[in-house]
């Protein structure tokens, strides 16, 4: 399995996440809905940013060869969200998760960016499953999600957490079957 840096789709270059985004994860990480339904990561300036992204972003791309990539508008080169598979403790499996600039939402660009990261997990990571995760007020979070084919499978509570969350599921992978 090989690190993927960089690919595209018909709107979008899917970047991943490097020290020089610190800015444009500043902001996203302070919108009102990344607190409200991720959580306050207590990044308040650039520098805070660039140790985030070095201690919360960057190892699981080494190790993994997967971890958060950077949407980018072809058309403008404007930054506009993250979108990504992770892996979490308390979850078998990788999670993909998703976060949009609030000027960005509602126009297709996280489902298209999603349906790709979906598609990298089956073909070029080869993973078996696919989860996701959200509260459950975070409606846009649970639409997405059924709509890349997960099936909501109840709620969990992730390790270091106060509240349950949704999880959703789908294997990406027909399991064999033993005769």
């Amino acid at each position: 399995m090989s690190l993927l840096k960089e690919f595209e789709t018909n709107r979008l270059y899917l970047i991943a996440v490097s020290l020089e985004d610190a800015a444009f994860i500043l902001e996203l990480l302070n919108t009102p809905k990344w607190i409200r339904f991720i959580g306050d990561r207590d990044v308040k300036n650039v520098i805070q940013a660039k140790e985030y992204i070095k201690v919360r972003m960057l190892p699981q791309m080494e190790a993994c060869g997967f971890g958060n990539y950077v949407l980018v508008r072809k058309e403008d080169g404007l930054k506009m969200g993250t979108c990504g598979i992770y892996k979490r403790e308390g979850l078998d499996g990788v999670d993909i998760g998703f976060a949009m600039l609030p000027e960005f939402e509602g126009k297709g660009y996280m489902y298209e960016a999603a349906l790709e990261i979906k598609d990298l997990a089956i073909n070029h990571f080869k993973l078996d499953k696919l989860n996701g995760i959200t509260l459950p007020e975070n409606t846009a979070s649970r639409n997405l999600l059924e709509k890349l084919g997960l099936q909501l499978k109840g709620t969990i509570r992730l390790p270091n957490d106060s509240e349950d969350v949704l999880l959703f599921s789908t294997e990406l992978r027909p399991k064999e079957v033993s005769t």
